[in-house]
């Protein structure tokens, strides 16, 4: 089969990689319909996050069930399917819990020895617990596949953003990071009720989209000023919740220094150089709280679906060039030079 490799920074290819086959009974191999490229991706890209020469990239994909291991149950050839960003066993303690990427014997996609998320086809560890079922007539329908493709990542990544940040009816949200996922923190706040959302971001045809997804306001300056245009829009006082899409020591700097006493802050950037965003004596005198991390969206599926389903909630738009599997290494280049927001690839 066809699948994207990474050999060294800049350098993505598609080349031709042995076909996936079931080696354990919980497993299953999937035929990739839908897949694309994350920011997080962009790591690995720019050689800030290594990798081995030859490795498989991309975690975020659905597709149709070819093959199934003799123990599984959950799901049956034919069947589409989306696969969350890290699949797990569904068993364990952490997944009972619901916090699936802390599964004892989860892991990535793209992790060495294992298929990535960007190619024709992927076997699936442990196909139970982790893929989820689609209705199989979404398959004909390109704007709803693109949609549930936000399942296995940006959109249950936003979701879990808001709620660490406490999003609740009636609330002032404000949204740290224009890219996939911060727009799709700005979904899940208006989806949990928040009455005035403040989205944070400099580009333009990115804030156009975030006030169509329910932004009440951009904010586009930074640092001090962006403090200032924050607490002018919310009686001086800052946000409820807070939204930190970026990773880096500025945004978090800014998301304590917008964050309302009693506030809470839900942070989901992949941290890069925020060693010293927080200044805790700041954050207990005001009574701030963090929470975020790894998104456990496998956990989130099951809540999320029937609103992408019926169009309640419509993240495709995240989307804004599509290619091939062929020509996913321009798809890279077009994030990497930020002339796309979030690229789609059609296999």
């Amino acid at each position: 089969m066809r699948a994207t490799t990474i050999h060294a920074p800049y350098d993505i290819r598609v080349e031709t990689v042995p076909d996936p086959v079931v080696r354990l009974p919980t497993d299953a191999v999937v035929r990739v319909l839908r897949a694309c490229i994350c920011g997080s991706d962009l790591w690995a890209y720019r050689g800030a996050a290594p990798r081995q020469p030859g490795q498989r990239i991309g975690h975020e994909f659905l597709g149709v069930v070819e093959e199934t291991g003799s123990e599984v149950d959950g799901v049956r050839r034919g069947d589409l399917v989306v696969a969350p960003f890290k699949w797990s066993d569904g068993v364990c303690d952490y997944c009972r819990e619901g916090l699936t990427t802390s599964c004892e014997h989860g892991g990535f996609w793209g992790s060495v020895g294992y298929d990535g998320g960007q190619g024709e086809a992927v076997r699936v560890p442990f196909a139970d617990g982790t893929l989820v079922v689609l209705p199989k007539e979404a398959a004909g329908d390109d704007r709803l596949l693109s949609a549930l493709l936000t399942l296995s990542d940006v959109l249950g990544t936003g979701h879990h953003a808001a709620l660490g940040a406490g999003v609740r009816p009636g609330a002032d949200v404000a949204v740290i990071g224009d890219g996939a996922v911060g727009l799709c923190a700005v979904l899940a706040a208006r989806r949990l009720g928040a009455e005035r959302i403040i989205a944070l971001g400099r580009h333009r045809v990115r804030t156009d989209l975030a006030r169509r997804f329910g932004a009440t306001d951009v904010v586009a300056e930074r640092g001090e000023a962006a403090v200032a245009a924050v607490r002018g829009l919310t009686r001086g006082q800052g946000a409820h919740a807070v939204v930190e899409a970026v990773g880096t020591e500025q945004s978090m700097t800014t998301a304590v220094r917008i964050a309302r006493d009693g506030g809470a802050i839900g942070y989901v950037g992949v941290p890069h150089g925020s060693g010293t965003g927080l200044d805790l004596g700041v954050m207990f005198d005001r009574n701030i709280a963090l929470r975020g991390g790894v998104a456990p969206v496998r956990g989130y599926i099951p809540e999320l679906l029937p609103d992408v389903l019926d169009g309640t909630v419509d993240p495709s738009p995240v989307f804004d060039l599509t290619v091939g599997l062929e020509g996913v290494p321009d798809g890279y280049k077009a994030m990497d030079e930020r002339s796309a927001l979030k690229v789609l690839v059609t296999i």
